[in-house]
């Protein structure tokens, strides 16, 4: 008799719902991310064409309100109001996962979760040891942080239709963690001067969302138009407040989307009702907003760079900025992911889950290193409007595409491979439509 213990397993699959939840994620982000690439197109043809001015123009219009300090360019519009919407999902999701997802047991959460934190500090330091010694050039030291949830998740969703839903939720969760450790980053690090006034005041506005949103949650998720009506200008105040207040907007996207409840109220026997919660449901609301409009709309105003033709080009590659934001997606973010997983494994003397294999993973941390959204953000926050912002730019379109390209080659094999064996695996032997693999925890 064999009493030896059962080693724990590390991404294992989890539940037939969540996988399904999971597969409509990936299948509307698909989307999203071919208006974003559009979106990033259209903005570098045009700024590298004799209209040029015209885009640069635009993108430097300004208005709004001085008072609230909300005189605005529309390409800080789109960072610190449209990407507050995006911010908004990320809360959503990471809390709605944490709440009642998969990653509400520890064990699951801690390897994205770490792996996360991996994949920003080794590209960090990358980045540092390639810029040493370069006051003006280590500004940028975050810019390859982040992963882009929409990118990474569109390429996904187009090359893995038959990748194993634990690893597409590690990709998820680990975009999710990285853009908010990304945003805490931009909080601390980018945050020149606070000011104290509207940043109390905006509290305010936030606990008079989160009392709305906990007490008249099922009334929210019933009657769409109230959380319109009423919890949207509420954030907006508050989003307002904290601009004002010299701390970057976008997070008060993520502190709204942590303030909405996953669950139900309980009902009448103490257990919460069945049905989506009001956070899945602002989920399916927001999400077109954001993949379809937001995003695109930031990503048209910040990938605009005026290369200057092939000599322009040179001249940036050679630029340490350029390299580091390169290395450090490229070959940072898979060493990142893919060590960190390994060190937890051997700590925890835990495997591999056996519907995996560890080149599974290099995939993923090659997907991770698409750096789009957030890097773009970093970098104006690093750089402002000149010469090595754009140098940072083209390293991170080259980077996101250098990396799309390299994971797609490891995940397209993987993924015929994961093919063939689908039909094993689509068995419903009780027809209850779950696969009885689920069923039997394998």
């Amino acid at each position: 008799m064999n009493n030896s213990p059962v080693r724990p397993r590390l991404l294992s699959r989890g539940r037939y719902s969540e996988a399904v939840r999971i597969g409509e994620i990936l299948r509307r982000e698909t989307v999203g991310g071919a208006i974003l690439v559009v979106a990033a197109v259209v903005a570098l043809i045009w700024a590298n064409s004799p209209a040029a001015d015209s885009y640069f123009a635009l993108r430097d219009f300004r208005f709004g309100y001085e008072p609230w300090h909300l005189d605005l360019s529309l390409g800080q519009w789109a960072s610190d109001g449209l990407l507050a919407i995006f911010f908004f999902l990320v809360g959503l999701e990471l809390k709605r996962e944490f709440v009642a997802g998969d990653l509400r047991n520890p064990s699951k959460a801690l390897v994205p979760v770490a792996a996360a934190f991996g994949g920003v500090a080794v590209p960090a330091l990358i980045y540092v040891a390639i810029n040493w010694g370069n006051a003006e050039s280590l500004r940028g030291w975050a810019t390859p942080a982040a992963t882009d949830i929409a990118f990474a998740v569109a390429v996904l969703a187009i090359i893995g239709s038959s990748l194993p839903t634990a690893l597409r939720l590690f990709l998820l969760t680990l975009a999710v963690v990285d853009d908010l450790i990304a945003i805490a980053i931009i909080a601390i690090a980018y945050t020149e001067q606070i000011q104290i006034v509207p940043l109390l005041l905006c509290l305010i506005p936030f606990f008079v969302y989160l009392v709305l949103a906990q007490v008249f949650r099922d009334a929210f998720a019933r009657h769409r138009w109230m959380a319109w009506v009423i919890l949207l200008p509420i954030g907006a105040v508050m989003w307002a407040l904290l601009h004002a207040s010299g701390i970057h907007a976008t997070i008060a996207g993520v502190a709204l989307g942590f303030a909405v409840p996953v669950l139900h109220k309980a009902g009448a026997h103490g257990a919460p009702e069945q049905g989506p919660g009001l956070a899945e449901q602002f989920e399916h609301r927001f999400r077109p907003l954001s993949s379809g409009f937001a995003v695109p709309v930031f990503a048209f105003f910040a990938a605009g760079v005026a290369i200057g033709g092939l000599e322009g080009f040179t001249a940036s590659l050679s630029d340490t900025i350029t390299i580091g934001i390169i290395v450090a997606l490229v070959v940072g973010k898979p060493i990142g992911i893919l060590g960190t997983t390994w060190l937890l494994s051997k700590l925890t003397r835990a495997k591999l889950d056996e519907s995996l294999r560890w080149i599974d993973l290099l995939g993923v941390g090659l997907l991770a290193g698409i750096g789009f959204t957030v890097s773009l953000l970093i970098a104006e926050l690093s750089f402002g409007h000149g010469v090595l912002n754009d140098h940072a730019k083209v390293g991170i379109l080259c980077a996101s595409l250098l990396a799309a390209l390299l994971g797609a080659i490891v995940l397209i094999a993987r993924n015929r491979h994961y093919k063939a064996i689908a039909a094993e695996d689509l068995i419903d032997e009780n027809a209850d439509g779950i696969p009885d693999s689920y069923q039997r925890g394998e």
